[in-house]
C-alpha cells in the first residue's frame, strides 16, 4: 500500500447508487446457457468500479445471476470477501426477481463469517441471504467497501469467479497526486479470448469489457486464487517507471537498504543490548539462538487485537524512529523487531542482511512484474558456520531456525549498499513440522475403545495453531483442540482436552490430552471382531478424491503425521492375523504402516510423509493413486477372537 501526503479529494464516479436496472424479460425466460451447458446458474452481468482518490477511496460493485436449476439455489447465499483491518464494508442493496418480473427486495442485514473455501483457503466475508430464491430467479446486489483513508491498496480486477460470466464491466478512477510524485501501471493475466486489454480514456479512468468469461474451479490444495485466475493488476509507484527489471530492483534495493541502515545503525545501543543478552562465552550459535528469544519476550503489537486511532493515541503509542526506540520502550510491530534482530546479529559479529521476501499466501512472486509491493514480510539472512540461515522472529510463536510458512522457499530481495540481490528463503524438511498422535487405549468386550490421546504438534504445525488461536480464550481453544481431534477420526466419539497446553511458547511442542472414548470401533464378523488401524486417518478419507484436476497441486508447507496407537484386549481375547507392514515410497511423499503384538497387547505406528511443495496437473493421476494406497492401508483389519470362539476352536 501506498502512504499519502497530500490527497485529491475526489467524489464519486457518476455511476455510484443508481437504481437497480427494471427486469429483463429474456433474461428471466432463459432456462439455460449454451456456453456453459449444465450449469446450475450464471452471472448474467457484473460491473466493478473502483475510485482511488486516496483519501475516501472505494469500490462499489454490482451482480445479476440467473437461477437455472435447483442446485443453483445455493447463489441466494452470498458470500463477499473483504479485509476488516484496512477497509470496512459500506452500502448494500440486493434483490430477488421472480419469474413473473414481481420482486422481494433483501431487508436484512450482513454478518462477517471466516469461510473456508477448500484445504488451505480460508479468508473472512459478508454473508446474506437472498429471500425467495427459486428456479428461474434473477438475484441483484450491489455493494460497496470503502477503504481506509489516506491509503492507496492494490487495485485489482478479478474476472474469474466461480460462475460462467456473459458480460462484465470494470472501471478505475485512479489516484491523481497533487504534491508528489505517483505513476499508474498496469498487467494482466489470462484475459478470455477476444478481450481488449485495458485503455485510459480522455478522462483518465481506465476501462476494460470483458464478455463469455469461464467459471472458476475451486479445488483442494491448489495455488493461490490470485496466481490462477483471470485479472488485472494495478501498481502504483512514487518513483519512475522502469522498463528494465535489473535496474528497478537495483534502484529500489539502494533506497530500501537506505531506509533499513537509518532504521538500524544504533551500534552502541545495540552493543549494550547484546551485553544484556548473552555472556561472553556464549558459542556464536547460542548468542544467535538467545538473541532471537530475547527479541521475541518484546511485546509485538502486530499479534494483538487491532486498535482504532483513538485507541492509540489514548495509549500514546507512537511508531519507533529506529532500534534503540524499540528496545528501550519494549514494544513494536513485528517488521521493526525483524530488523531489531538484525541490528542485534551485527552487534554480536554476525554477517547479517535484510531482505524482503514475498508472502506466498495470496500470489507467486516475479520480479519481471517490477511490483516492489509485492515484497512485503521482512526477514534476516544470518551466515551461521559458513552457512544462509534466515529468521523472522516479528513473527510470533515461530521457532529458532525456522520462517512462518508462506515467507518459506520464496524469492528476496536481500539489502546492500549495492542495490542487493535475489536469493531464495528455504524451505524447511517434513520431519520438522509433525503431529504426532499417541494413544494408549483399553477395548471392552463391547468394542468399544477407550483411553488416553495426546497430540503433539512441532514446528509450523505448532506455530500456525498458537497464531490462529493467540486472540480467543480458553474455552475457545479447548473447543478448537477436541474439534481437531474429533474431526481426525472417523466414527462418532467422546473427548475431553484435561491438560492446559502452552499457547505461548515459540521453542516448546504444543501438547494437547485428552480422555477418548469410541463406541463400537471394534466390529464383529460371525465369530470374529475386526479392528481397523486407521484410527487417526479422516483426515485422508477424502483428498483427492476427484478423477480429474484443473489446477496443480500445493501442499503450504512438508509435513508429517505420525501415529502411535496401543491397544489393551480384554482377558481371553486372541489375535488371529494381523496385516502385513505397508511401506509406499514415492519419494517426495512416503507411507508406512506396520502392527506388532505381544500377548494381548496391539500396537502399530503409521507415519504420513508429504515433502513436497508444488506438483504439476501431469502427476495428479499418480498422487491420486498414492492417496488410494494410504486409504487401502488406512483401512486394513486385525482379526480378533472373543473368548467364546477361542473357547469353542
Amino acid at each position: 500500500m501506498l502512504v499519502l501526503g497530500a490527497v485529491l479529494a475526489g467524489g464519486p464516479l457518476a455511476w455510484a447508487g443508481i437504481p437497480f436496472p427494471p427486469p429483463n424479460p429474456a433474461e428471466l425466460q432463459m432456462t439455460s446457457e449454451p456456453q456453459a451447458p449444465g450449469a446450475p446458474a450464471i452471472m448474467l452481468y457484473r460491473q466493478v468500479d473502483r475510485d482511488d482518490n486516496g483519501r475516501t477511496s472505494h469500490e462499489s460493485t454490482y451482480v445479476r445471476i440467473k437461477i437455472l436449476a435447483e442446485e443453483g439455489r445455493k447463489y441466494a447465499d452470498v458470500e463477499i470477501p473483504y479485509d476488516k483491518v484496512n477497509s470496512h464494508f459500506g452500502e448494500l442493496k440486493a434483490r430477488t426477481v421472480r419469474q413473473d418480473g414481481s420482486i422481494v427486495d433483501f431487508q436484512g442485514k450482513a454478518f462477517d463469517k471466516q469461510i473456508a473455501k477448500a484445504k488451505g483457503l480460508k479468508y473472512l466475508a459478508k454473508t446474506f441471504t437472498l429471500p425467495d430464491v427459486q428456479v428461474g430467479s434473477v438475484i441483484e446486489y450491489e455493494y460497496t467497501i470503502d477503504f481506509n483513508e489516506y491509503l492507496i491498496f492494490d487495485s485489482h480486477w478479478i474476472l474469474s469467479e466461480e460462475l460462467f460470466t456473459k458480460e462484465a464491466h470494470f472501471t478505475l478512477k485512479p489516484y491523481q497526486a497533487s504534491f508528489e510524485h505517483v505513476e499508474l501501471h498496469w498487467s494482466w493475466q489470462g484475459l478470455p479470448r477476444g478481450t481488449e486489454p485495458p485503455k485510459e480514456g480522455p478522462d483518465h479512468i481506465v476501462r476494460m469489457v470483458a464478455q463469455n468469461i469461464p467459471a472458476f474451479q475451486t479445488e483442494d490444495y491448489m495455488p493461490p486464487e490470485n496466481e490462477l485466475k483471470s485479472r488485472v493488476d494495478f501498481v502504483y509507484s512514487d518513483e519512475f517507471i522502469e522498463t528494465d527489471p535489473q535496474r528497478f530492483w537495483r534502484s529500489v534495493g539502494k533506497k530500501w537498504n537506505g531506509n533499513l541502515e537509518g532504521f538500524i545503525n544504533k551500534r552502541k545501543a545495540m552493543e549494550e543490548a547484546v551485553r544484556q543478552t548473552v555472556a561472553p562465552t556464549d558459542a556464536p550459535e547460542v548468542k544467535l539462538h538467545k538473541i532471537y528469544a530475547r527479541v521475541q519476550q518484546i511485546r509485538n503489537t502486530s499479534y494483538e487485537v487491532h486498535k482504532t486511532e483513538q485507541e492509540q493515541k489514548r495509549d500514546k503509542e507512537k511508531d519507533a524512529n529506529n532500534v534503540e526506540d524499540v528496545w528501550k520502550r519494549g514494544y513494536a510491530d513485528g517488521g521493526q523487531l525483524t530488523w531489531l534482530f538484525l541490528a542485534m546479529a551485527r552487534a554480536a559479529g554476525f554477517e547479517a542482511y535484510g531482505v524482503w521476501v514475498s508472502d506466498r499466501r495470496n500470489y507467486f512472486f516475479t520480479p519481471k512484474l517490477m511490483d516492489k509491493r509485492k515484497l512485503d514480510a521482512n526477514v534476516v539472512l544470518v551466515k551461521v558456520n559458513g552457512k544462509d540461515e534466515y529468521f523472522d522472529p516479528g513473527s510470533a510463536f515461530v521457532p529458532y531456525g525456522l520462517l512462518p510458512w508462506s515467507e518459506t522457499g520464496v524469492p528476496g530481495l536481500r539489502m546492500d549498499k549495492d542495490g542487493g540481490g535475489w536469493v531464495l528463503t528455504t524451505l524447511p524438511a517434513s520431519s520438522l513440522s509433525r503431529i504426532e498422535r499417541t494413544a494408549k487405549l483399553t477395548m471392552s468386550d463391547t468394542g468399544d475403545l477407550e483411553g488416553k490421546v495426546t497430540f503433539t504438534y512441532t514446528g509450523l504445525e505448532a506455530w500456525q495453531r498458537r497464531v490462529e488461536e493467540r486472540n480467543v480464550d480458553e474455552t475457545e481453544r479447548k473447543n478448537v483442540l477436541e474439534s481437531e481431534l474429533k474431526d481426525s477420526i472417523p466414527a462418532a466419539v467422546e473427548v475431553e482436552l484435561t491438560n492446559k497446553p502452552d499457547w505461548t511458547s515459540s521453542e516448546a511442542p504444543l501438547v494437547a490430552e485428552f480422555t477418548l472414548k469410541v463406541p463400537g470401533w471394534v466390529s464383529g464378523a460371525g465369530k470374529r471382531a475386526l479392528l481397523s488401524m486407521g484410527l487417526f486417518s479422516a483426515g485422508e478419507r477424502h483428498v483427492f478424491d476427484h478423477a480429474n484436476r484443473v489446477h496443480p497441486i500445493y501442499f503450504e508447507y512438508p509435513y508429517q503425521k505420525l501415529d502411535d496407537v496401543t491397544v489393551d484386549l480384554p482377558l481371553g481375547w486372541a489375535i488371529s492375523s494381523m496385516p502385513k507392514e505397508n511401506n509406499q515410497d514415492a519419494h517426495i511423499i512416503s507411507y508406512d504402516l506396520k502392527a506388532t503384538q505381544q500377548g494381548g497387547e496391539l500396537h502399530w505406528k503409521r507415519l504420513l510423509n508429504v515433502d513436497v511443495l508444488l506438483l504439476e496437473q501431469k502427476y495428479y493421476a499418480a498422487l491420486r493413486n498414492f492417496f488410494q494406497t494410504v486409504r487401502t492401508g488406512d483401512d486394513a483389519q486385525i482379526v480378533l477372537q472373543p473368548p467364546m470362539a477361542t473357547a469353542g476352536k
